[in-house]
């Protein structure tokens, strides 16, 4: 496979992307043989080699109990020393995959993780991506990066090295990250990258078991006999602790993954859960699994798949203990953390139908099936970016159009009250001065006000007012000198 991205093409940036190999440069010169060949020259040596090692070998074929005692890569074990020490075949290299593995202090022990990121369409989030990558606070020089490009239609590939060579040429060594892999290969994912398209119940399972076949080939090119920790991290994530290596890591289980959730509009209730890919099993969705054919894929989040599972997106408390556990037999794949070791003893993502599940929820159970820990924080919570639906988008243009519908409305309505305004004079000065003409020319003392009068239902007497009573108290009010106007007069043509 041809690799579109090597560190000799970022030679000329002053090496921040040099390839270096972790072991070979920090090789264990041992003394093996140093007392009894300190004063031999090297052609001594090699017969010496000639000779010793052929008797070895057949003194662990004859002696197996040997065997543990010492180490060499292939069939048998060799100490690496010696064939270290040997100028002639350095290019061999021993790695002691005890030493690789992962504890809940790596960041103490210089334990290394791959980061592994799978990328299609990906452009538009790497700001984002790379801006989470320079606040990531585990020591940066301990992470390995590998991307793999598939079936990508825009800039991905160009906007990712740009990134990788700001990331690398930082002043500050400190945030400059180990080695750096970029893989290109296509799978032939014909479905779009729209939220409906991807998350569409028809698409699920093709979907799932083409991300499969992506996963399990970028893990396989890219995980080193060093790594003691792997995580996945998906590209278009809004919002993560710079902490979360750590705060995974400290757990120290074999498989562990953090809540996702996603914010929604507020017309859409502020917040959701996004992955309901982690999730328990129930007497229900395993009998389910057991009435479906061989090649069935069941995935979560779906009407025509009712499995009554407890998820741990629904679980999530804002104010509970992030630390709470809660024991997992699917996982979603946004965000997870593995030891290496569980993908070296075979666990891997299914392309195929494994229990009726693949891909991130395959490889929960696989993990389970083959005895490893695997767990969820039901209370530490990641944020995914919000992607409408087709759904929503239909709905956010209906609000566009009634908003517009409302404004339009509004400038109608006070064009008609500036048109109607503009008809009639403001009588309101005049209808004061008849007012206090009236209480001027009434005598307040002779008022009755126990009883009423004309502006309630009834006048002095307690019978009902009537339109006659009211035209009579008007003529009297006349009577008594008092002006009358009219309620509006109707401006001139």
């Amino acid at each position: 496979m041809s690799l579109p991205f090597k560190s000799s093409e970022f030679d000329h940036y002053g090496g921040p992307f040099m390839k270096f190999h972790p072991r070979a440069s920090a090789k264990k010169h041992s003394s093996w043989f140093s007392s009894n060949l300190s004063t031999v020259s090297n052609t001594s040596k090699k017969l010496v080699y000639i000779i010793c090692l052929p008797l070895l070998i057949l003194s662990l074929i004859l002696f197996p109990s040997l065997r543990p005692s010492v180490h060499m890569p292939g069939f048998f074990s060799v100490s690496s020393s010696l064939m270290q020490d040997d100028p002639n075949i350095d290019s061999v290299f021993h790695y002691d995959l005890a030493d690789s593995k992962g504890t809940g202090q790596g960041w103490t022990k210089n334990e290394r993780i791959l980061y592994l990121v799978p990328l299609r369409d990906a452009a538009p989030h790497l700001n984002m991506f790379f801006g989470h990558m320079v606040n990531l606070t585990y020591p940066h020089n301990l992470i390995d990066l590998a991307f793999l490009v598939s079936d990508s239609k825009d800039n991905t590939l160009e906007a990712l090295r740009e990134h990788l060579v700001t990331l690398q040429e930082d002043p500050d060594p400190s945030k400059r990250f180990g080695t750096i892999d970029i893989y290109e290969k296509d799978f032939g994912q014909a479905i779009g990258q729209g939220f409906s398209d991807r998350h569409g119940f028809e698409a699920q399972g093709p979907r799932r078991k083409l991300m499969a076949r992506a996963r399990n080939w970028l893990l396989g090119v890219a995980l080193k006999p060093y790594h003691s920790w792997v995580y996945w991290r998906d590209a278009d994530v809004q919002t993560v602790p710079p902490t979360i290596l750590e705060d995974l890591m400290g757990h120290d289980k074999d498989v562990i993954v953090p809540n996702v959730w996603r914010p929604l509009p507020d017309w859409l209730g502020n917040e959701q859960p996004y992955d309901l890919n982690s999730w328990q099993e129930s007497e229900t969705s395993l009998q389910l699994a057991n009435q479906l054919d061989e090649d069935a894929v069941i995935v979560e989040g779906y009407v025509e798949y009712a499995t009554w599972r407890p998820h741990l997106a629904y679980l999530r408390d804002p104010y509970g203990d992030p630390t709470v556990e809660m024991e997992l037999d699917g996982i979603g794949g946004v965000s997870i953390l593995a030891k290496a070791s569980v993908f070296r003893s075979g666990a891997h993502f299914p392309a195929f139908s494994f229990e009726k599940h693949a891909e991130t929820e395959g490889f929960g159970k696989m993990c389970r099936r083959m005895g490893y820990s695997v767990v969820g924080l039901p209370h530490y919570t990641i944020w995914h970016i919000y992607e409408p639906s087709s759904d929503d988008l239909k709905h956010m243009e209906w609000m566009a159009q009634e908003e517009e519908r409302q404004h339009k409305e509004e400038k109608l309505r006070e064009l008609r009250d500036r048109i109607w305004a503009a008809g009639f004079e403001d009588v309101g000065n005049e209808w004061r001065i008849e007012r206090a003409n009236i209480l001027k020319n009434t005598e307040q003392d002779e008022l009755p006000l126990n009883q009423e009068w004309y502006g309630n239902s009834k006048i002095p007497g307690g019978r009902l007012a009537s339109i006659d009573d009211e035209k009579d108290i008007s003529i009297g009010a006349r009577a008594a000198g008092v002006g009358s106007g009219s309620k509006g007069k109707k401006k001139a043509n």
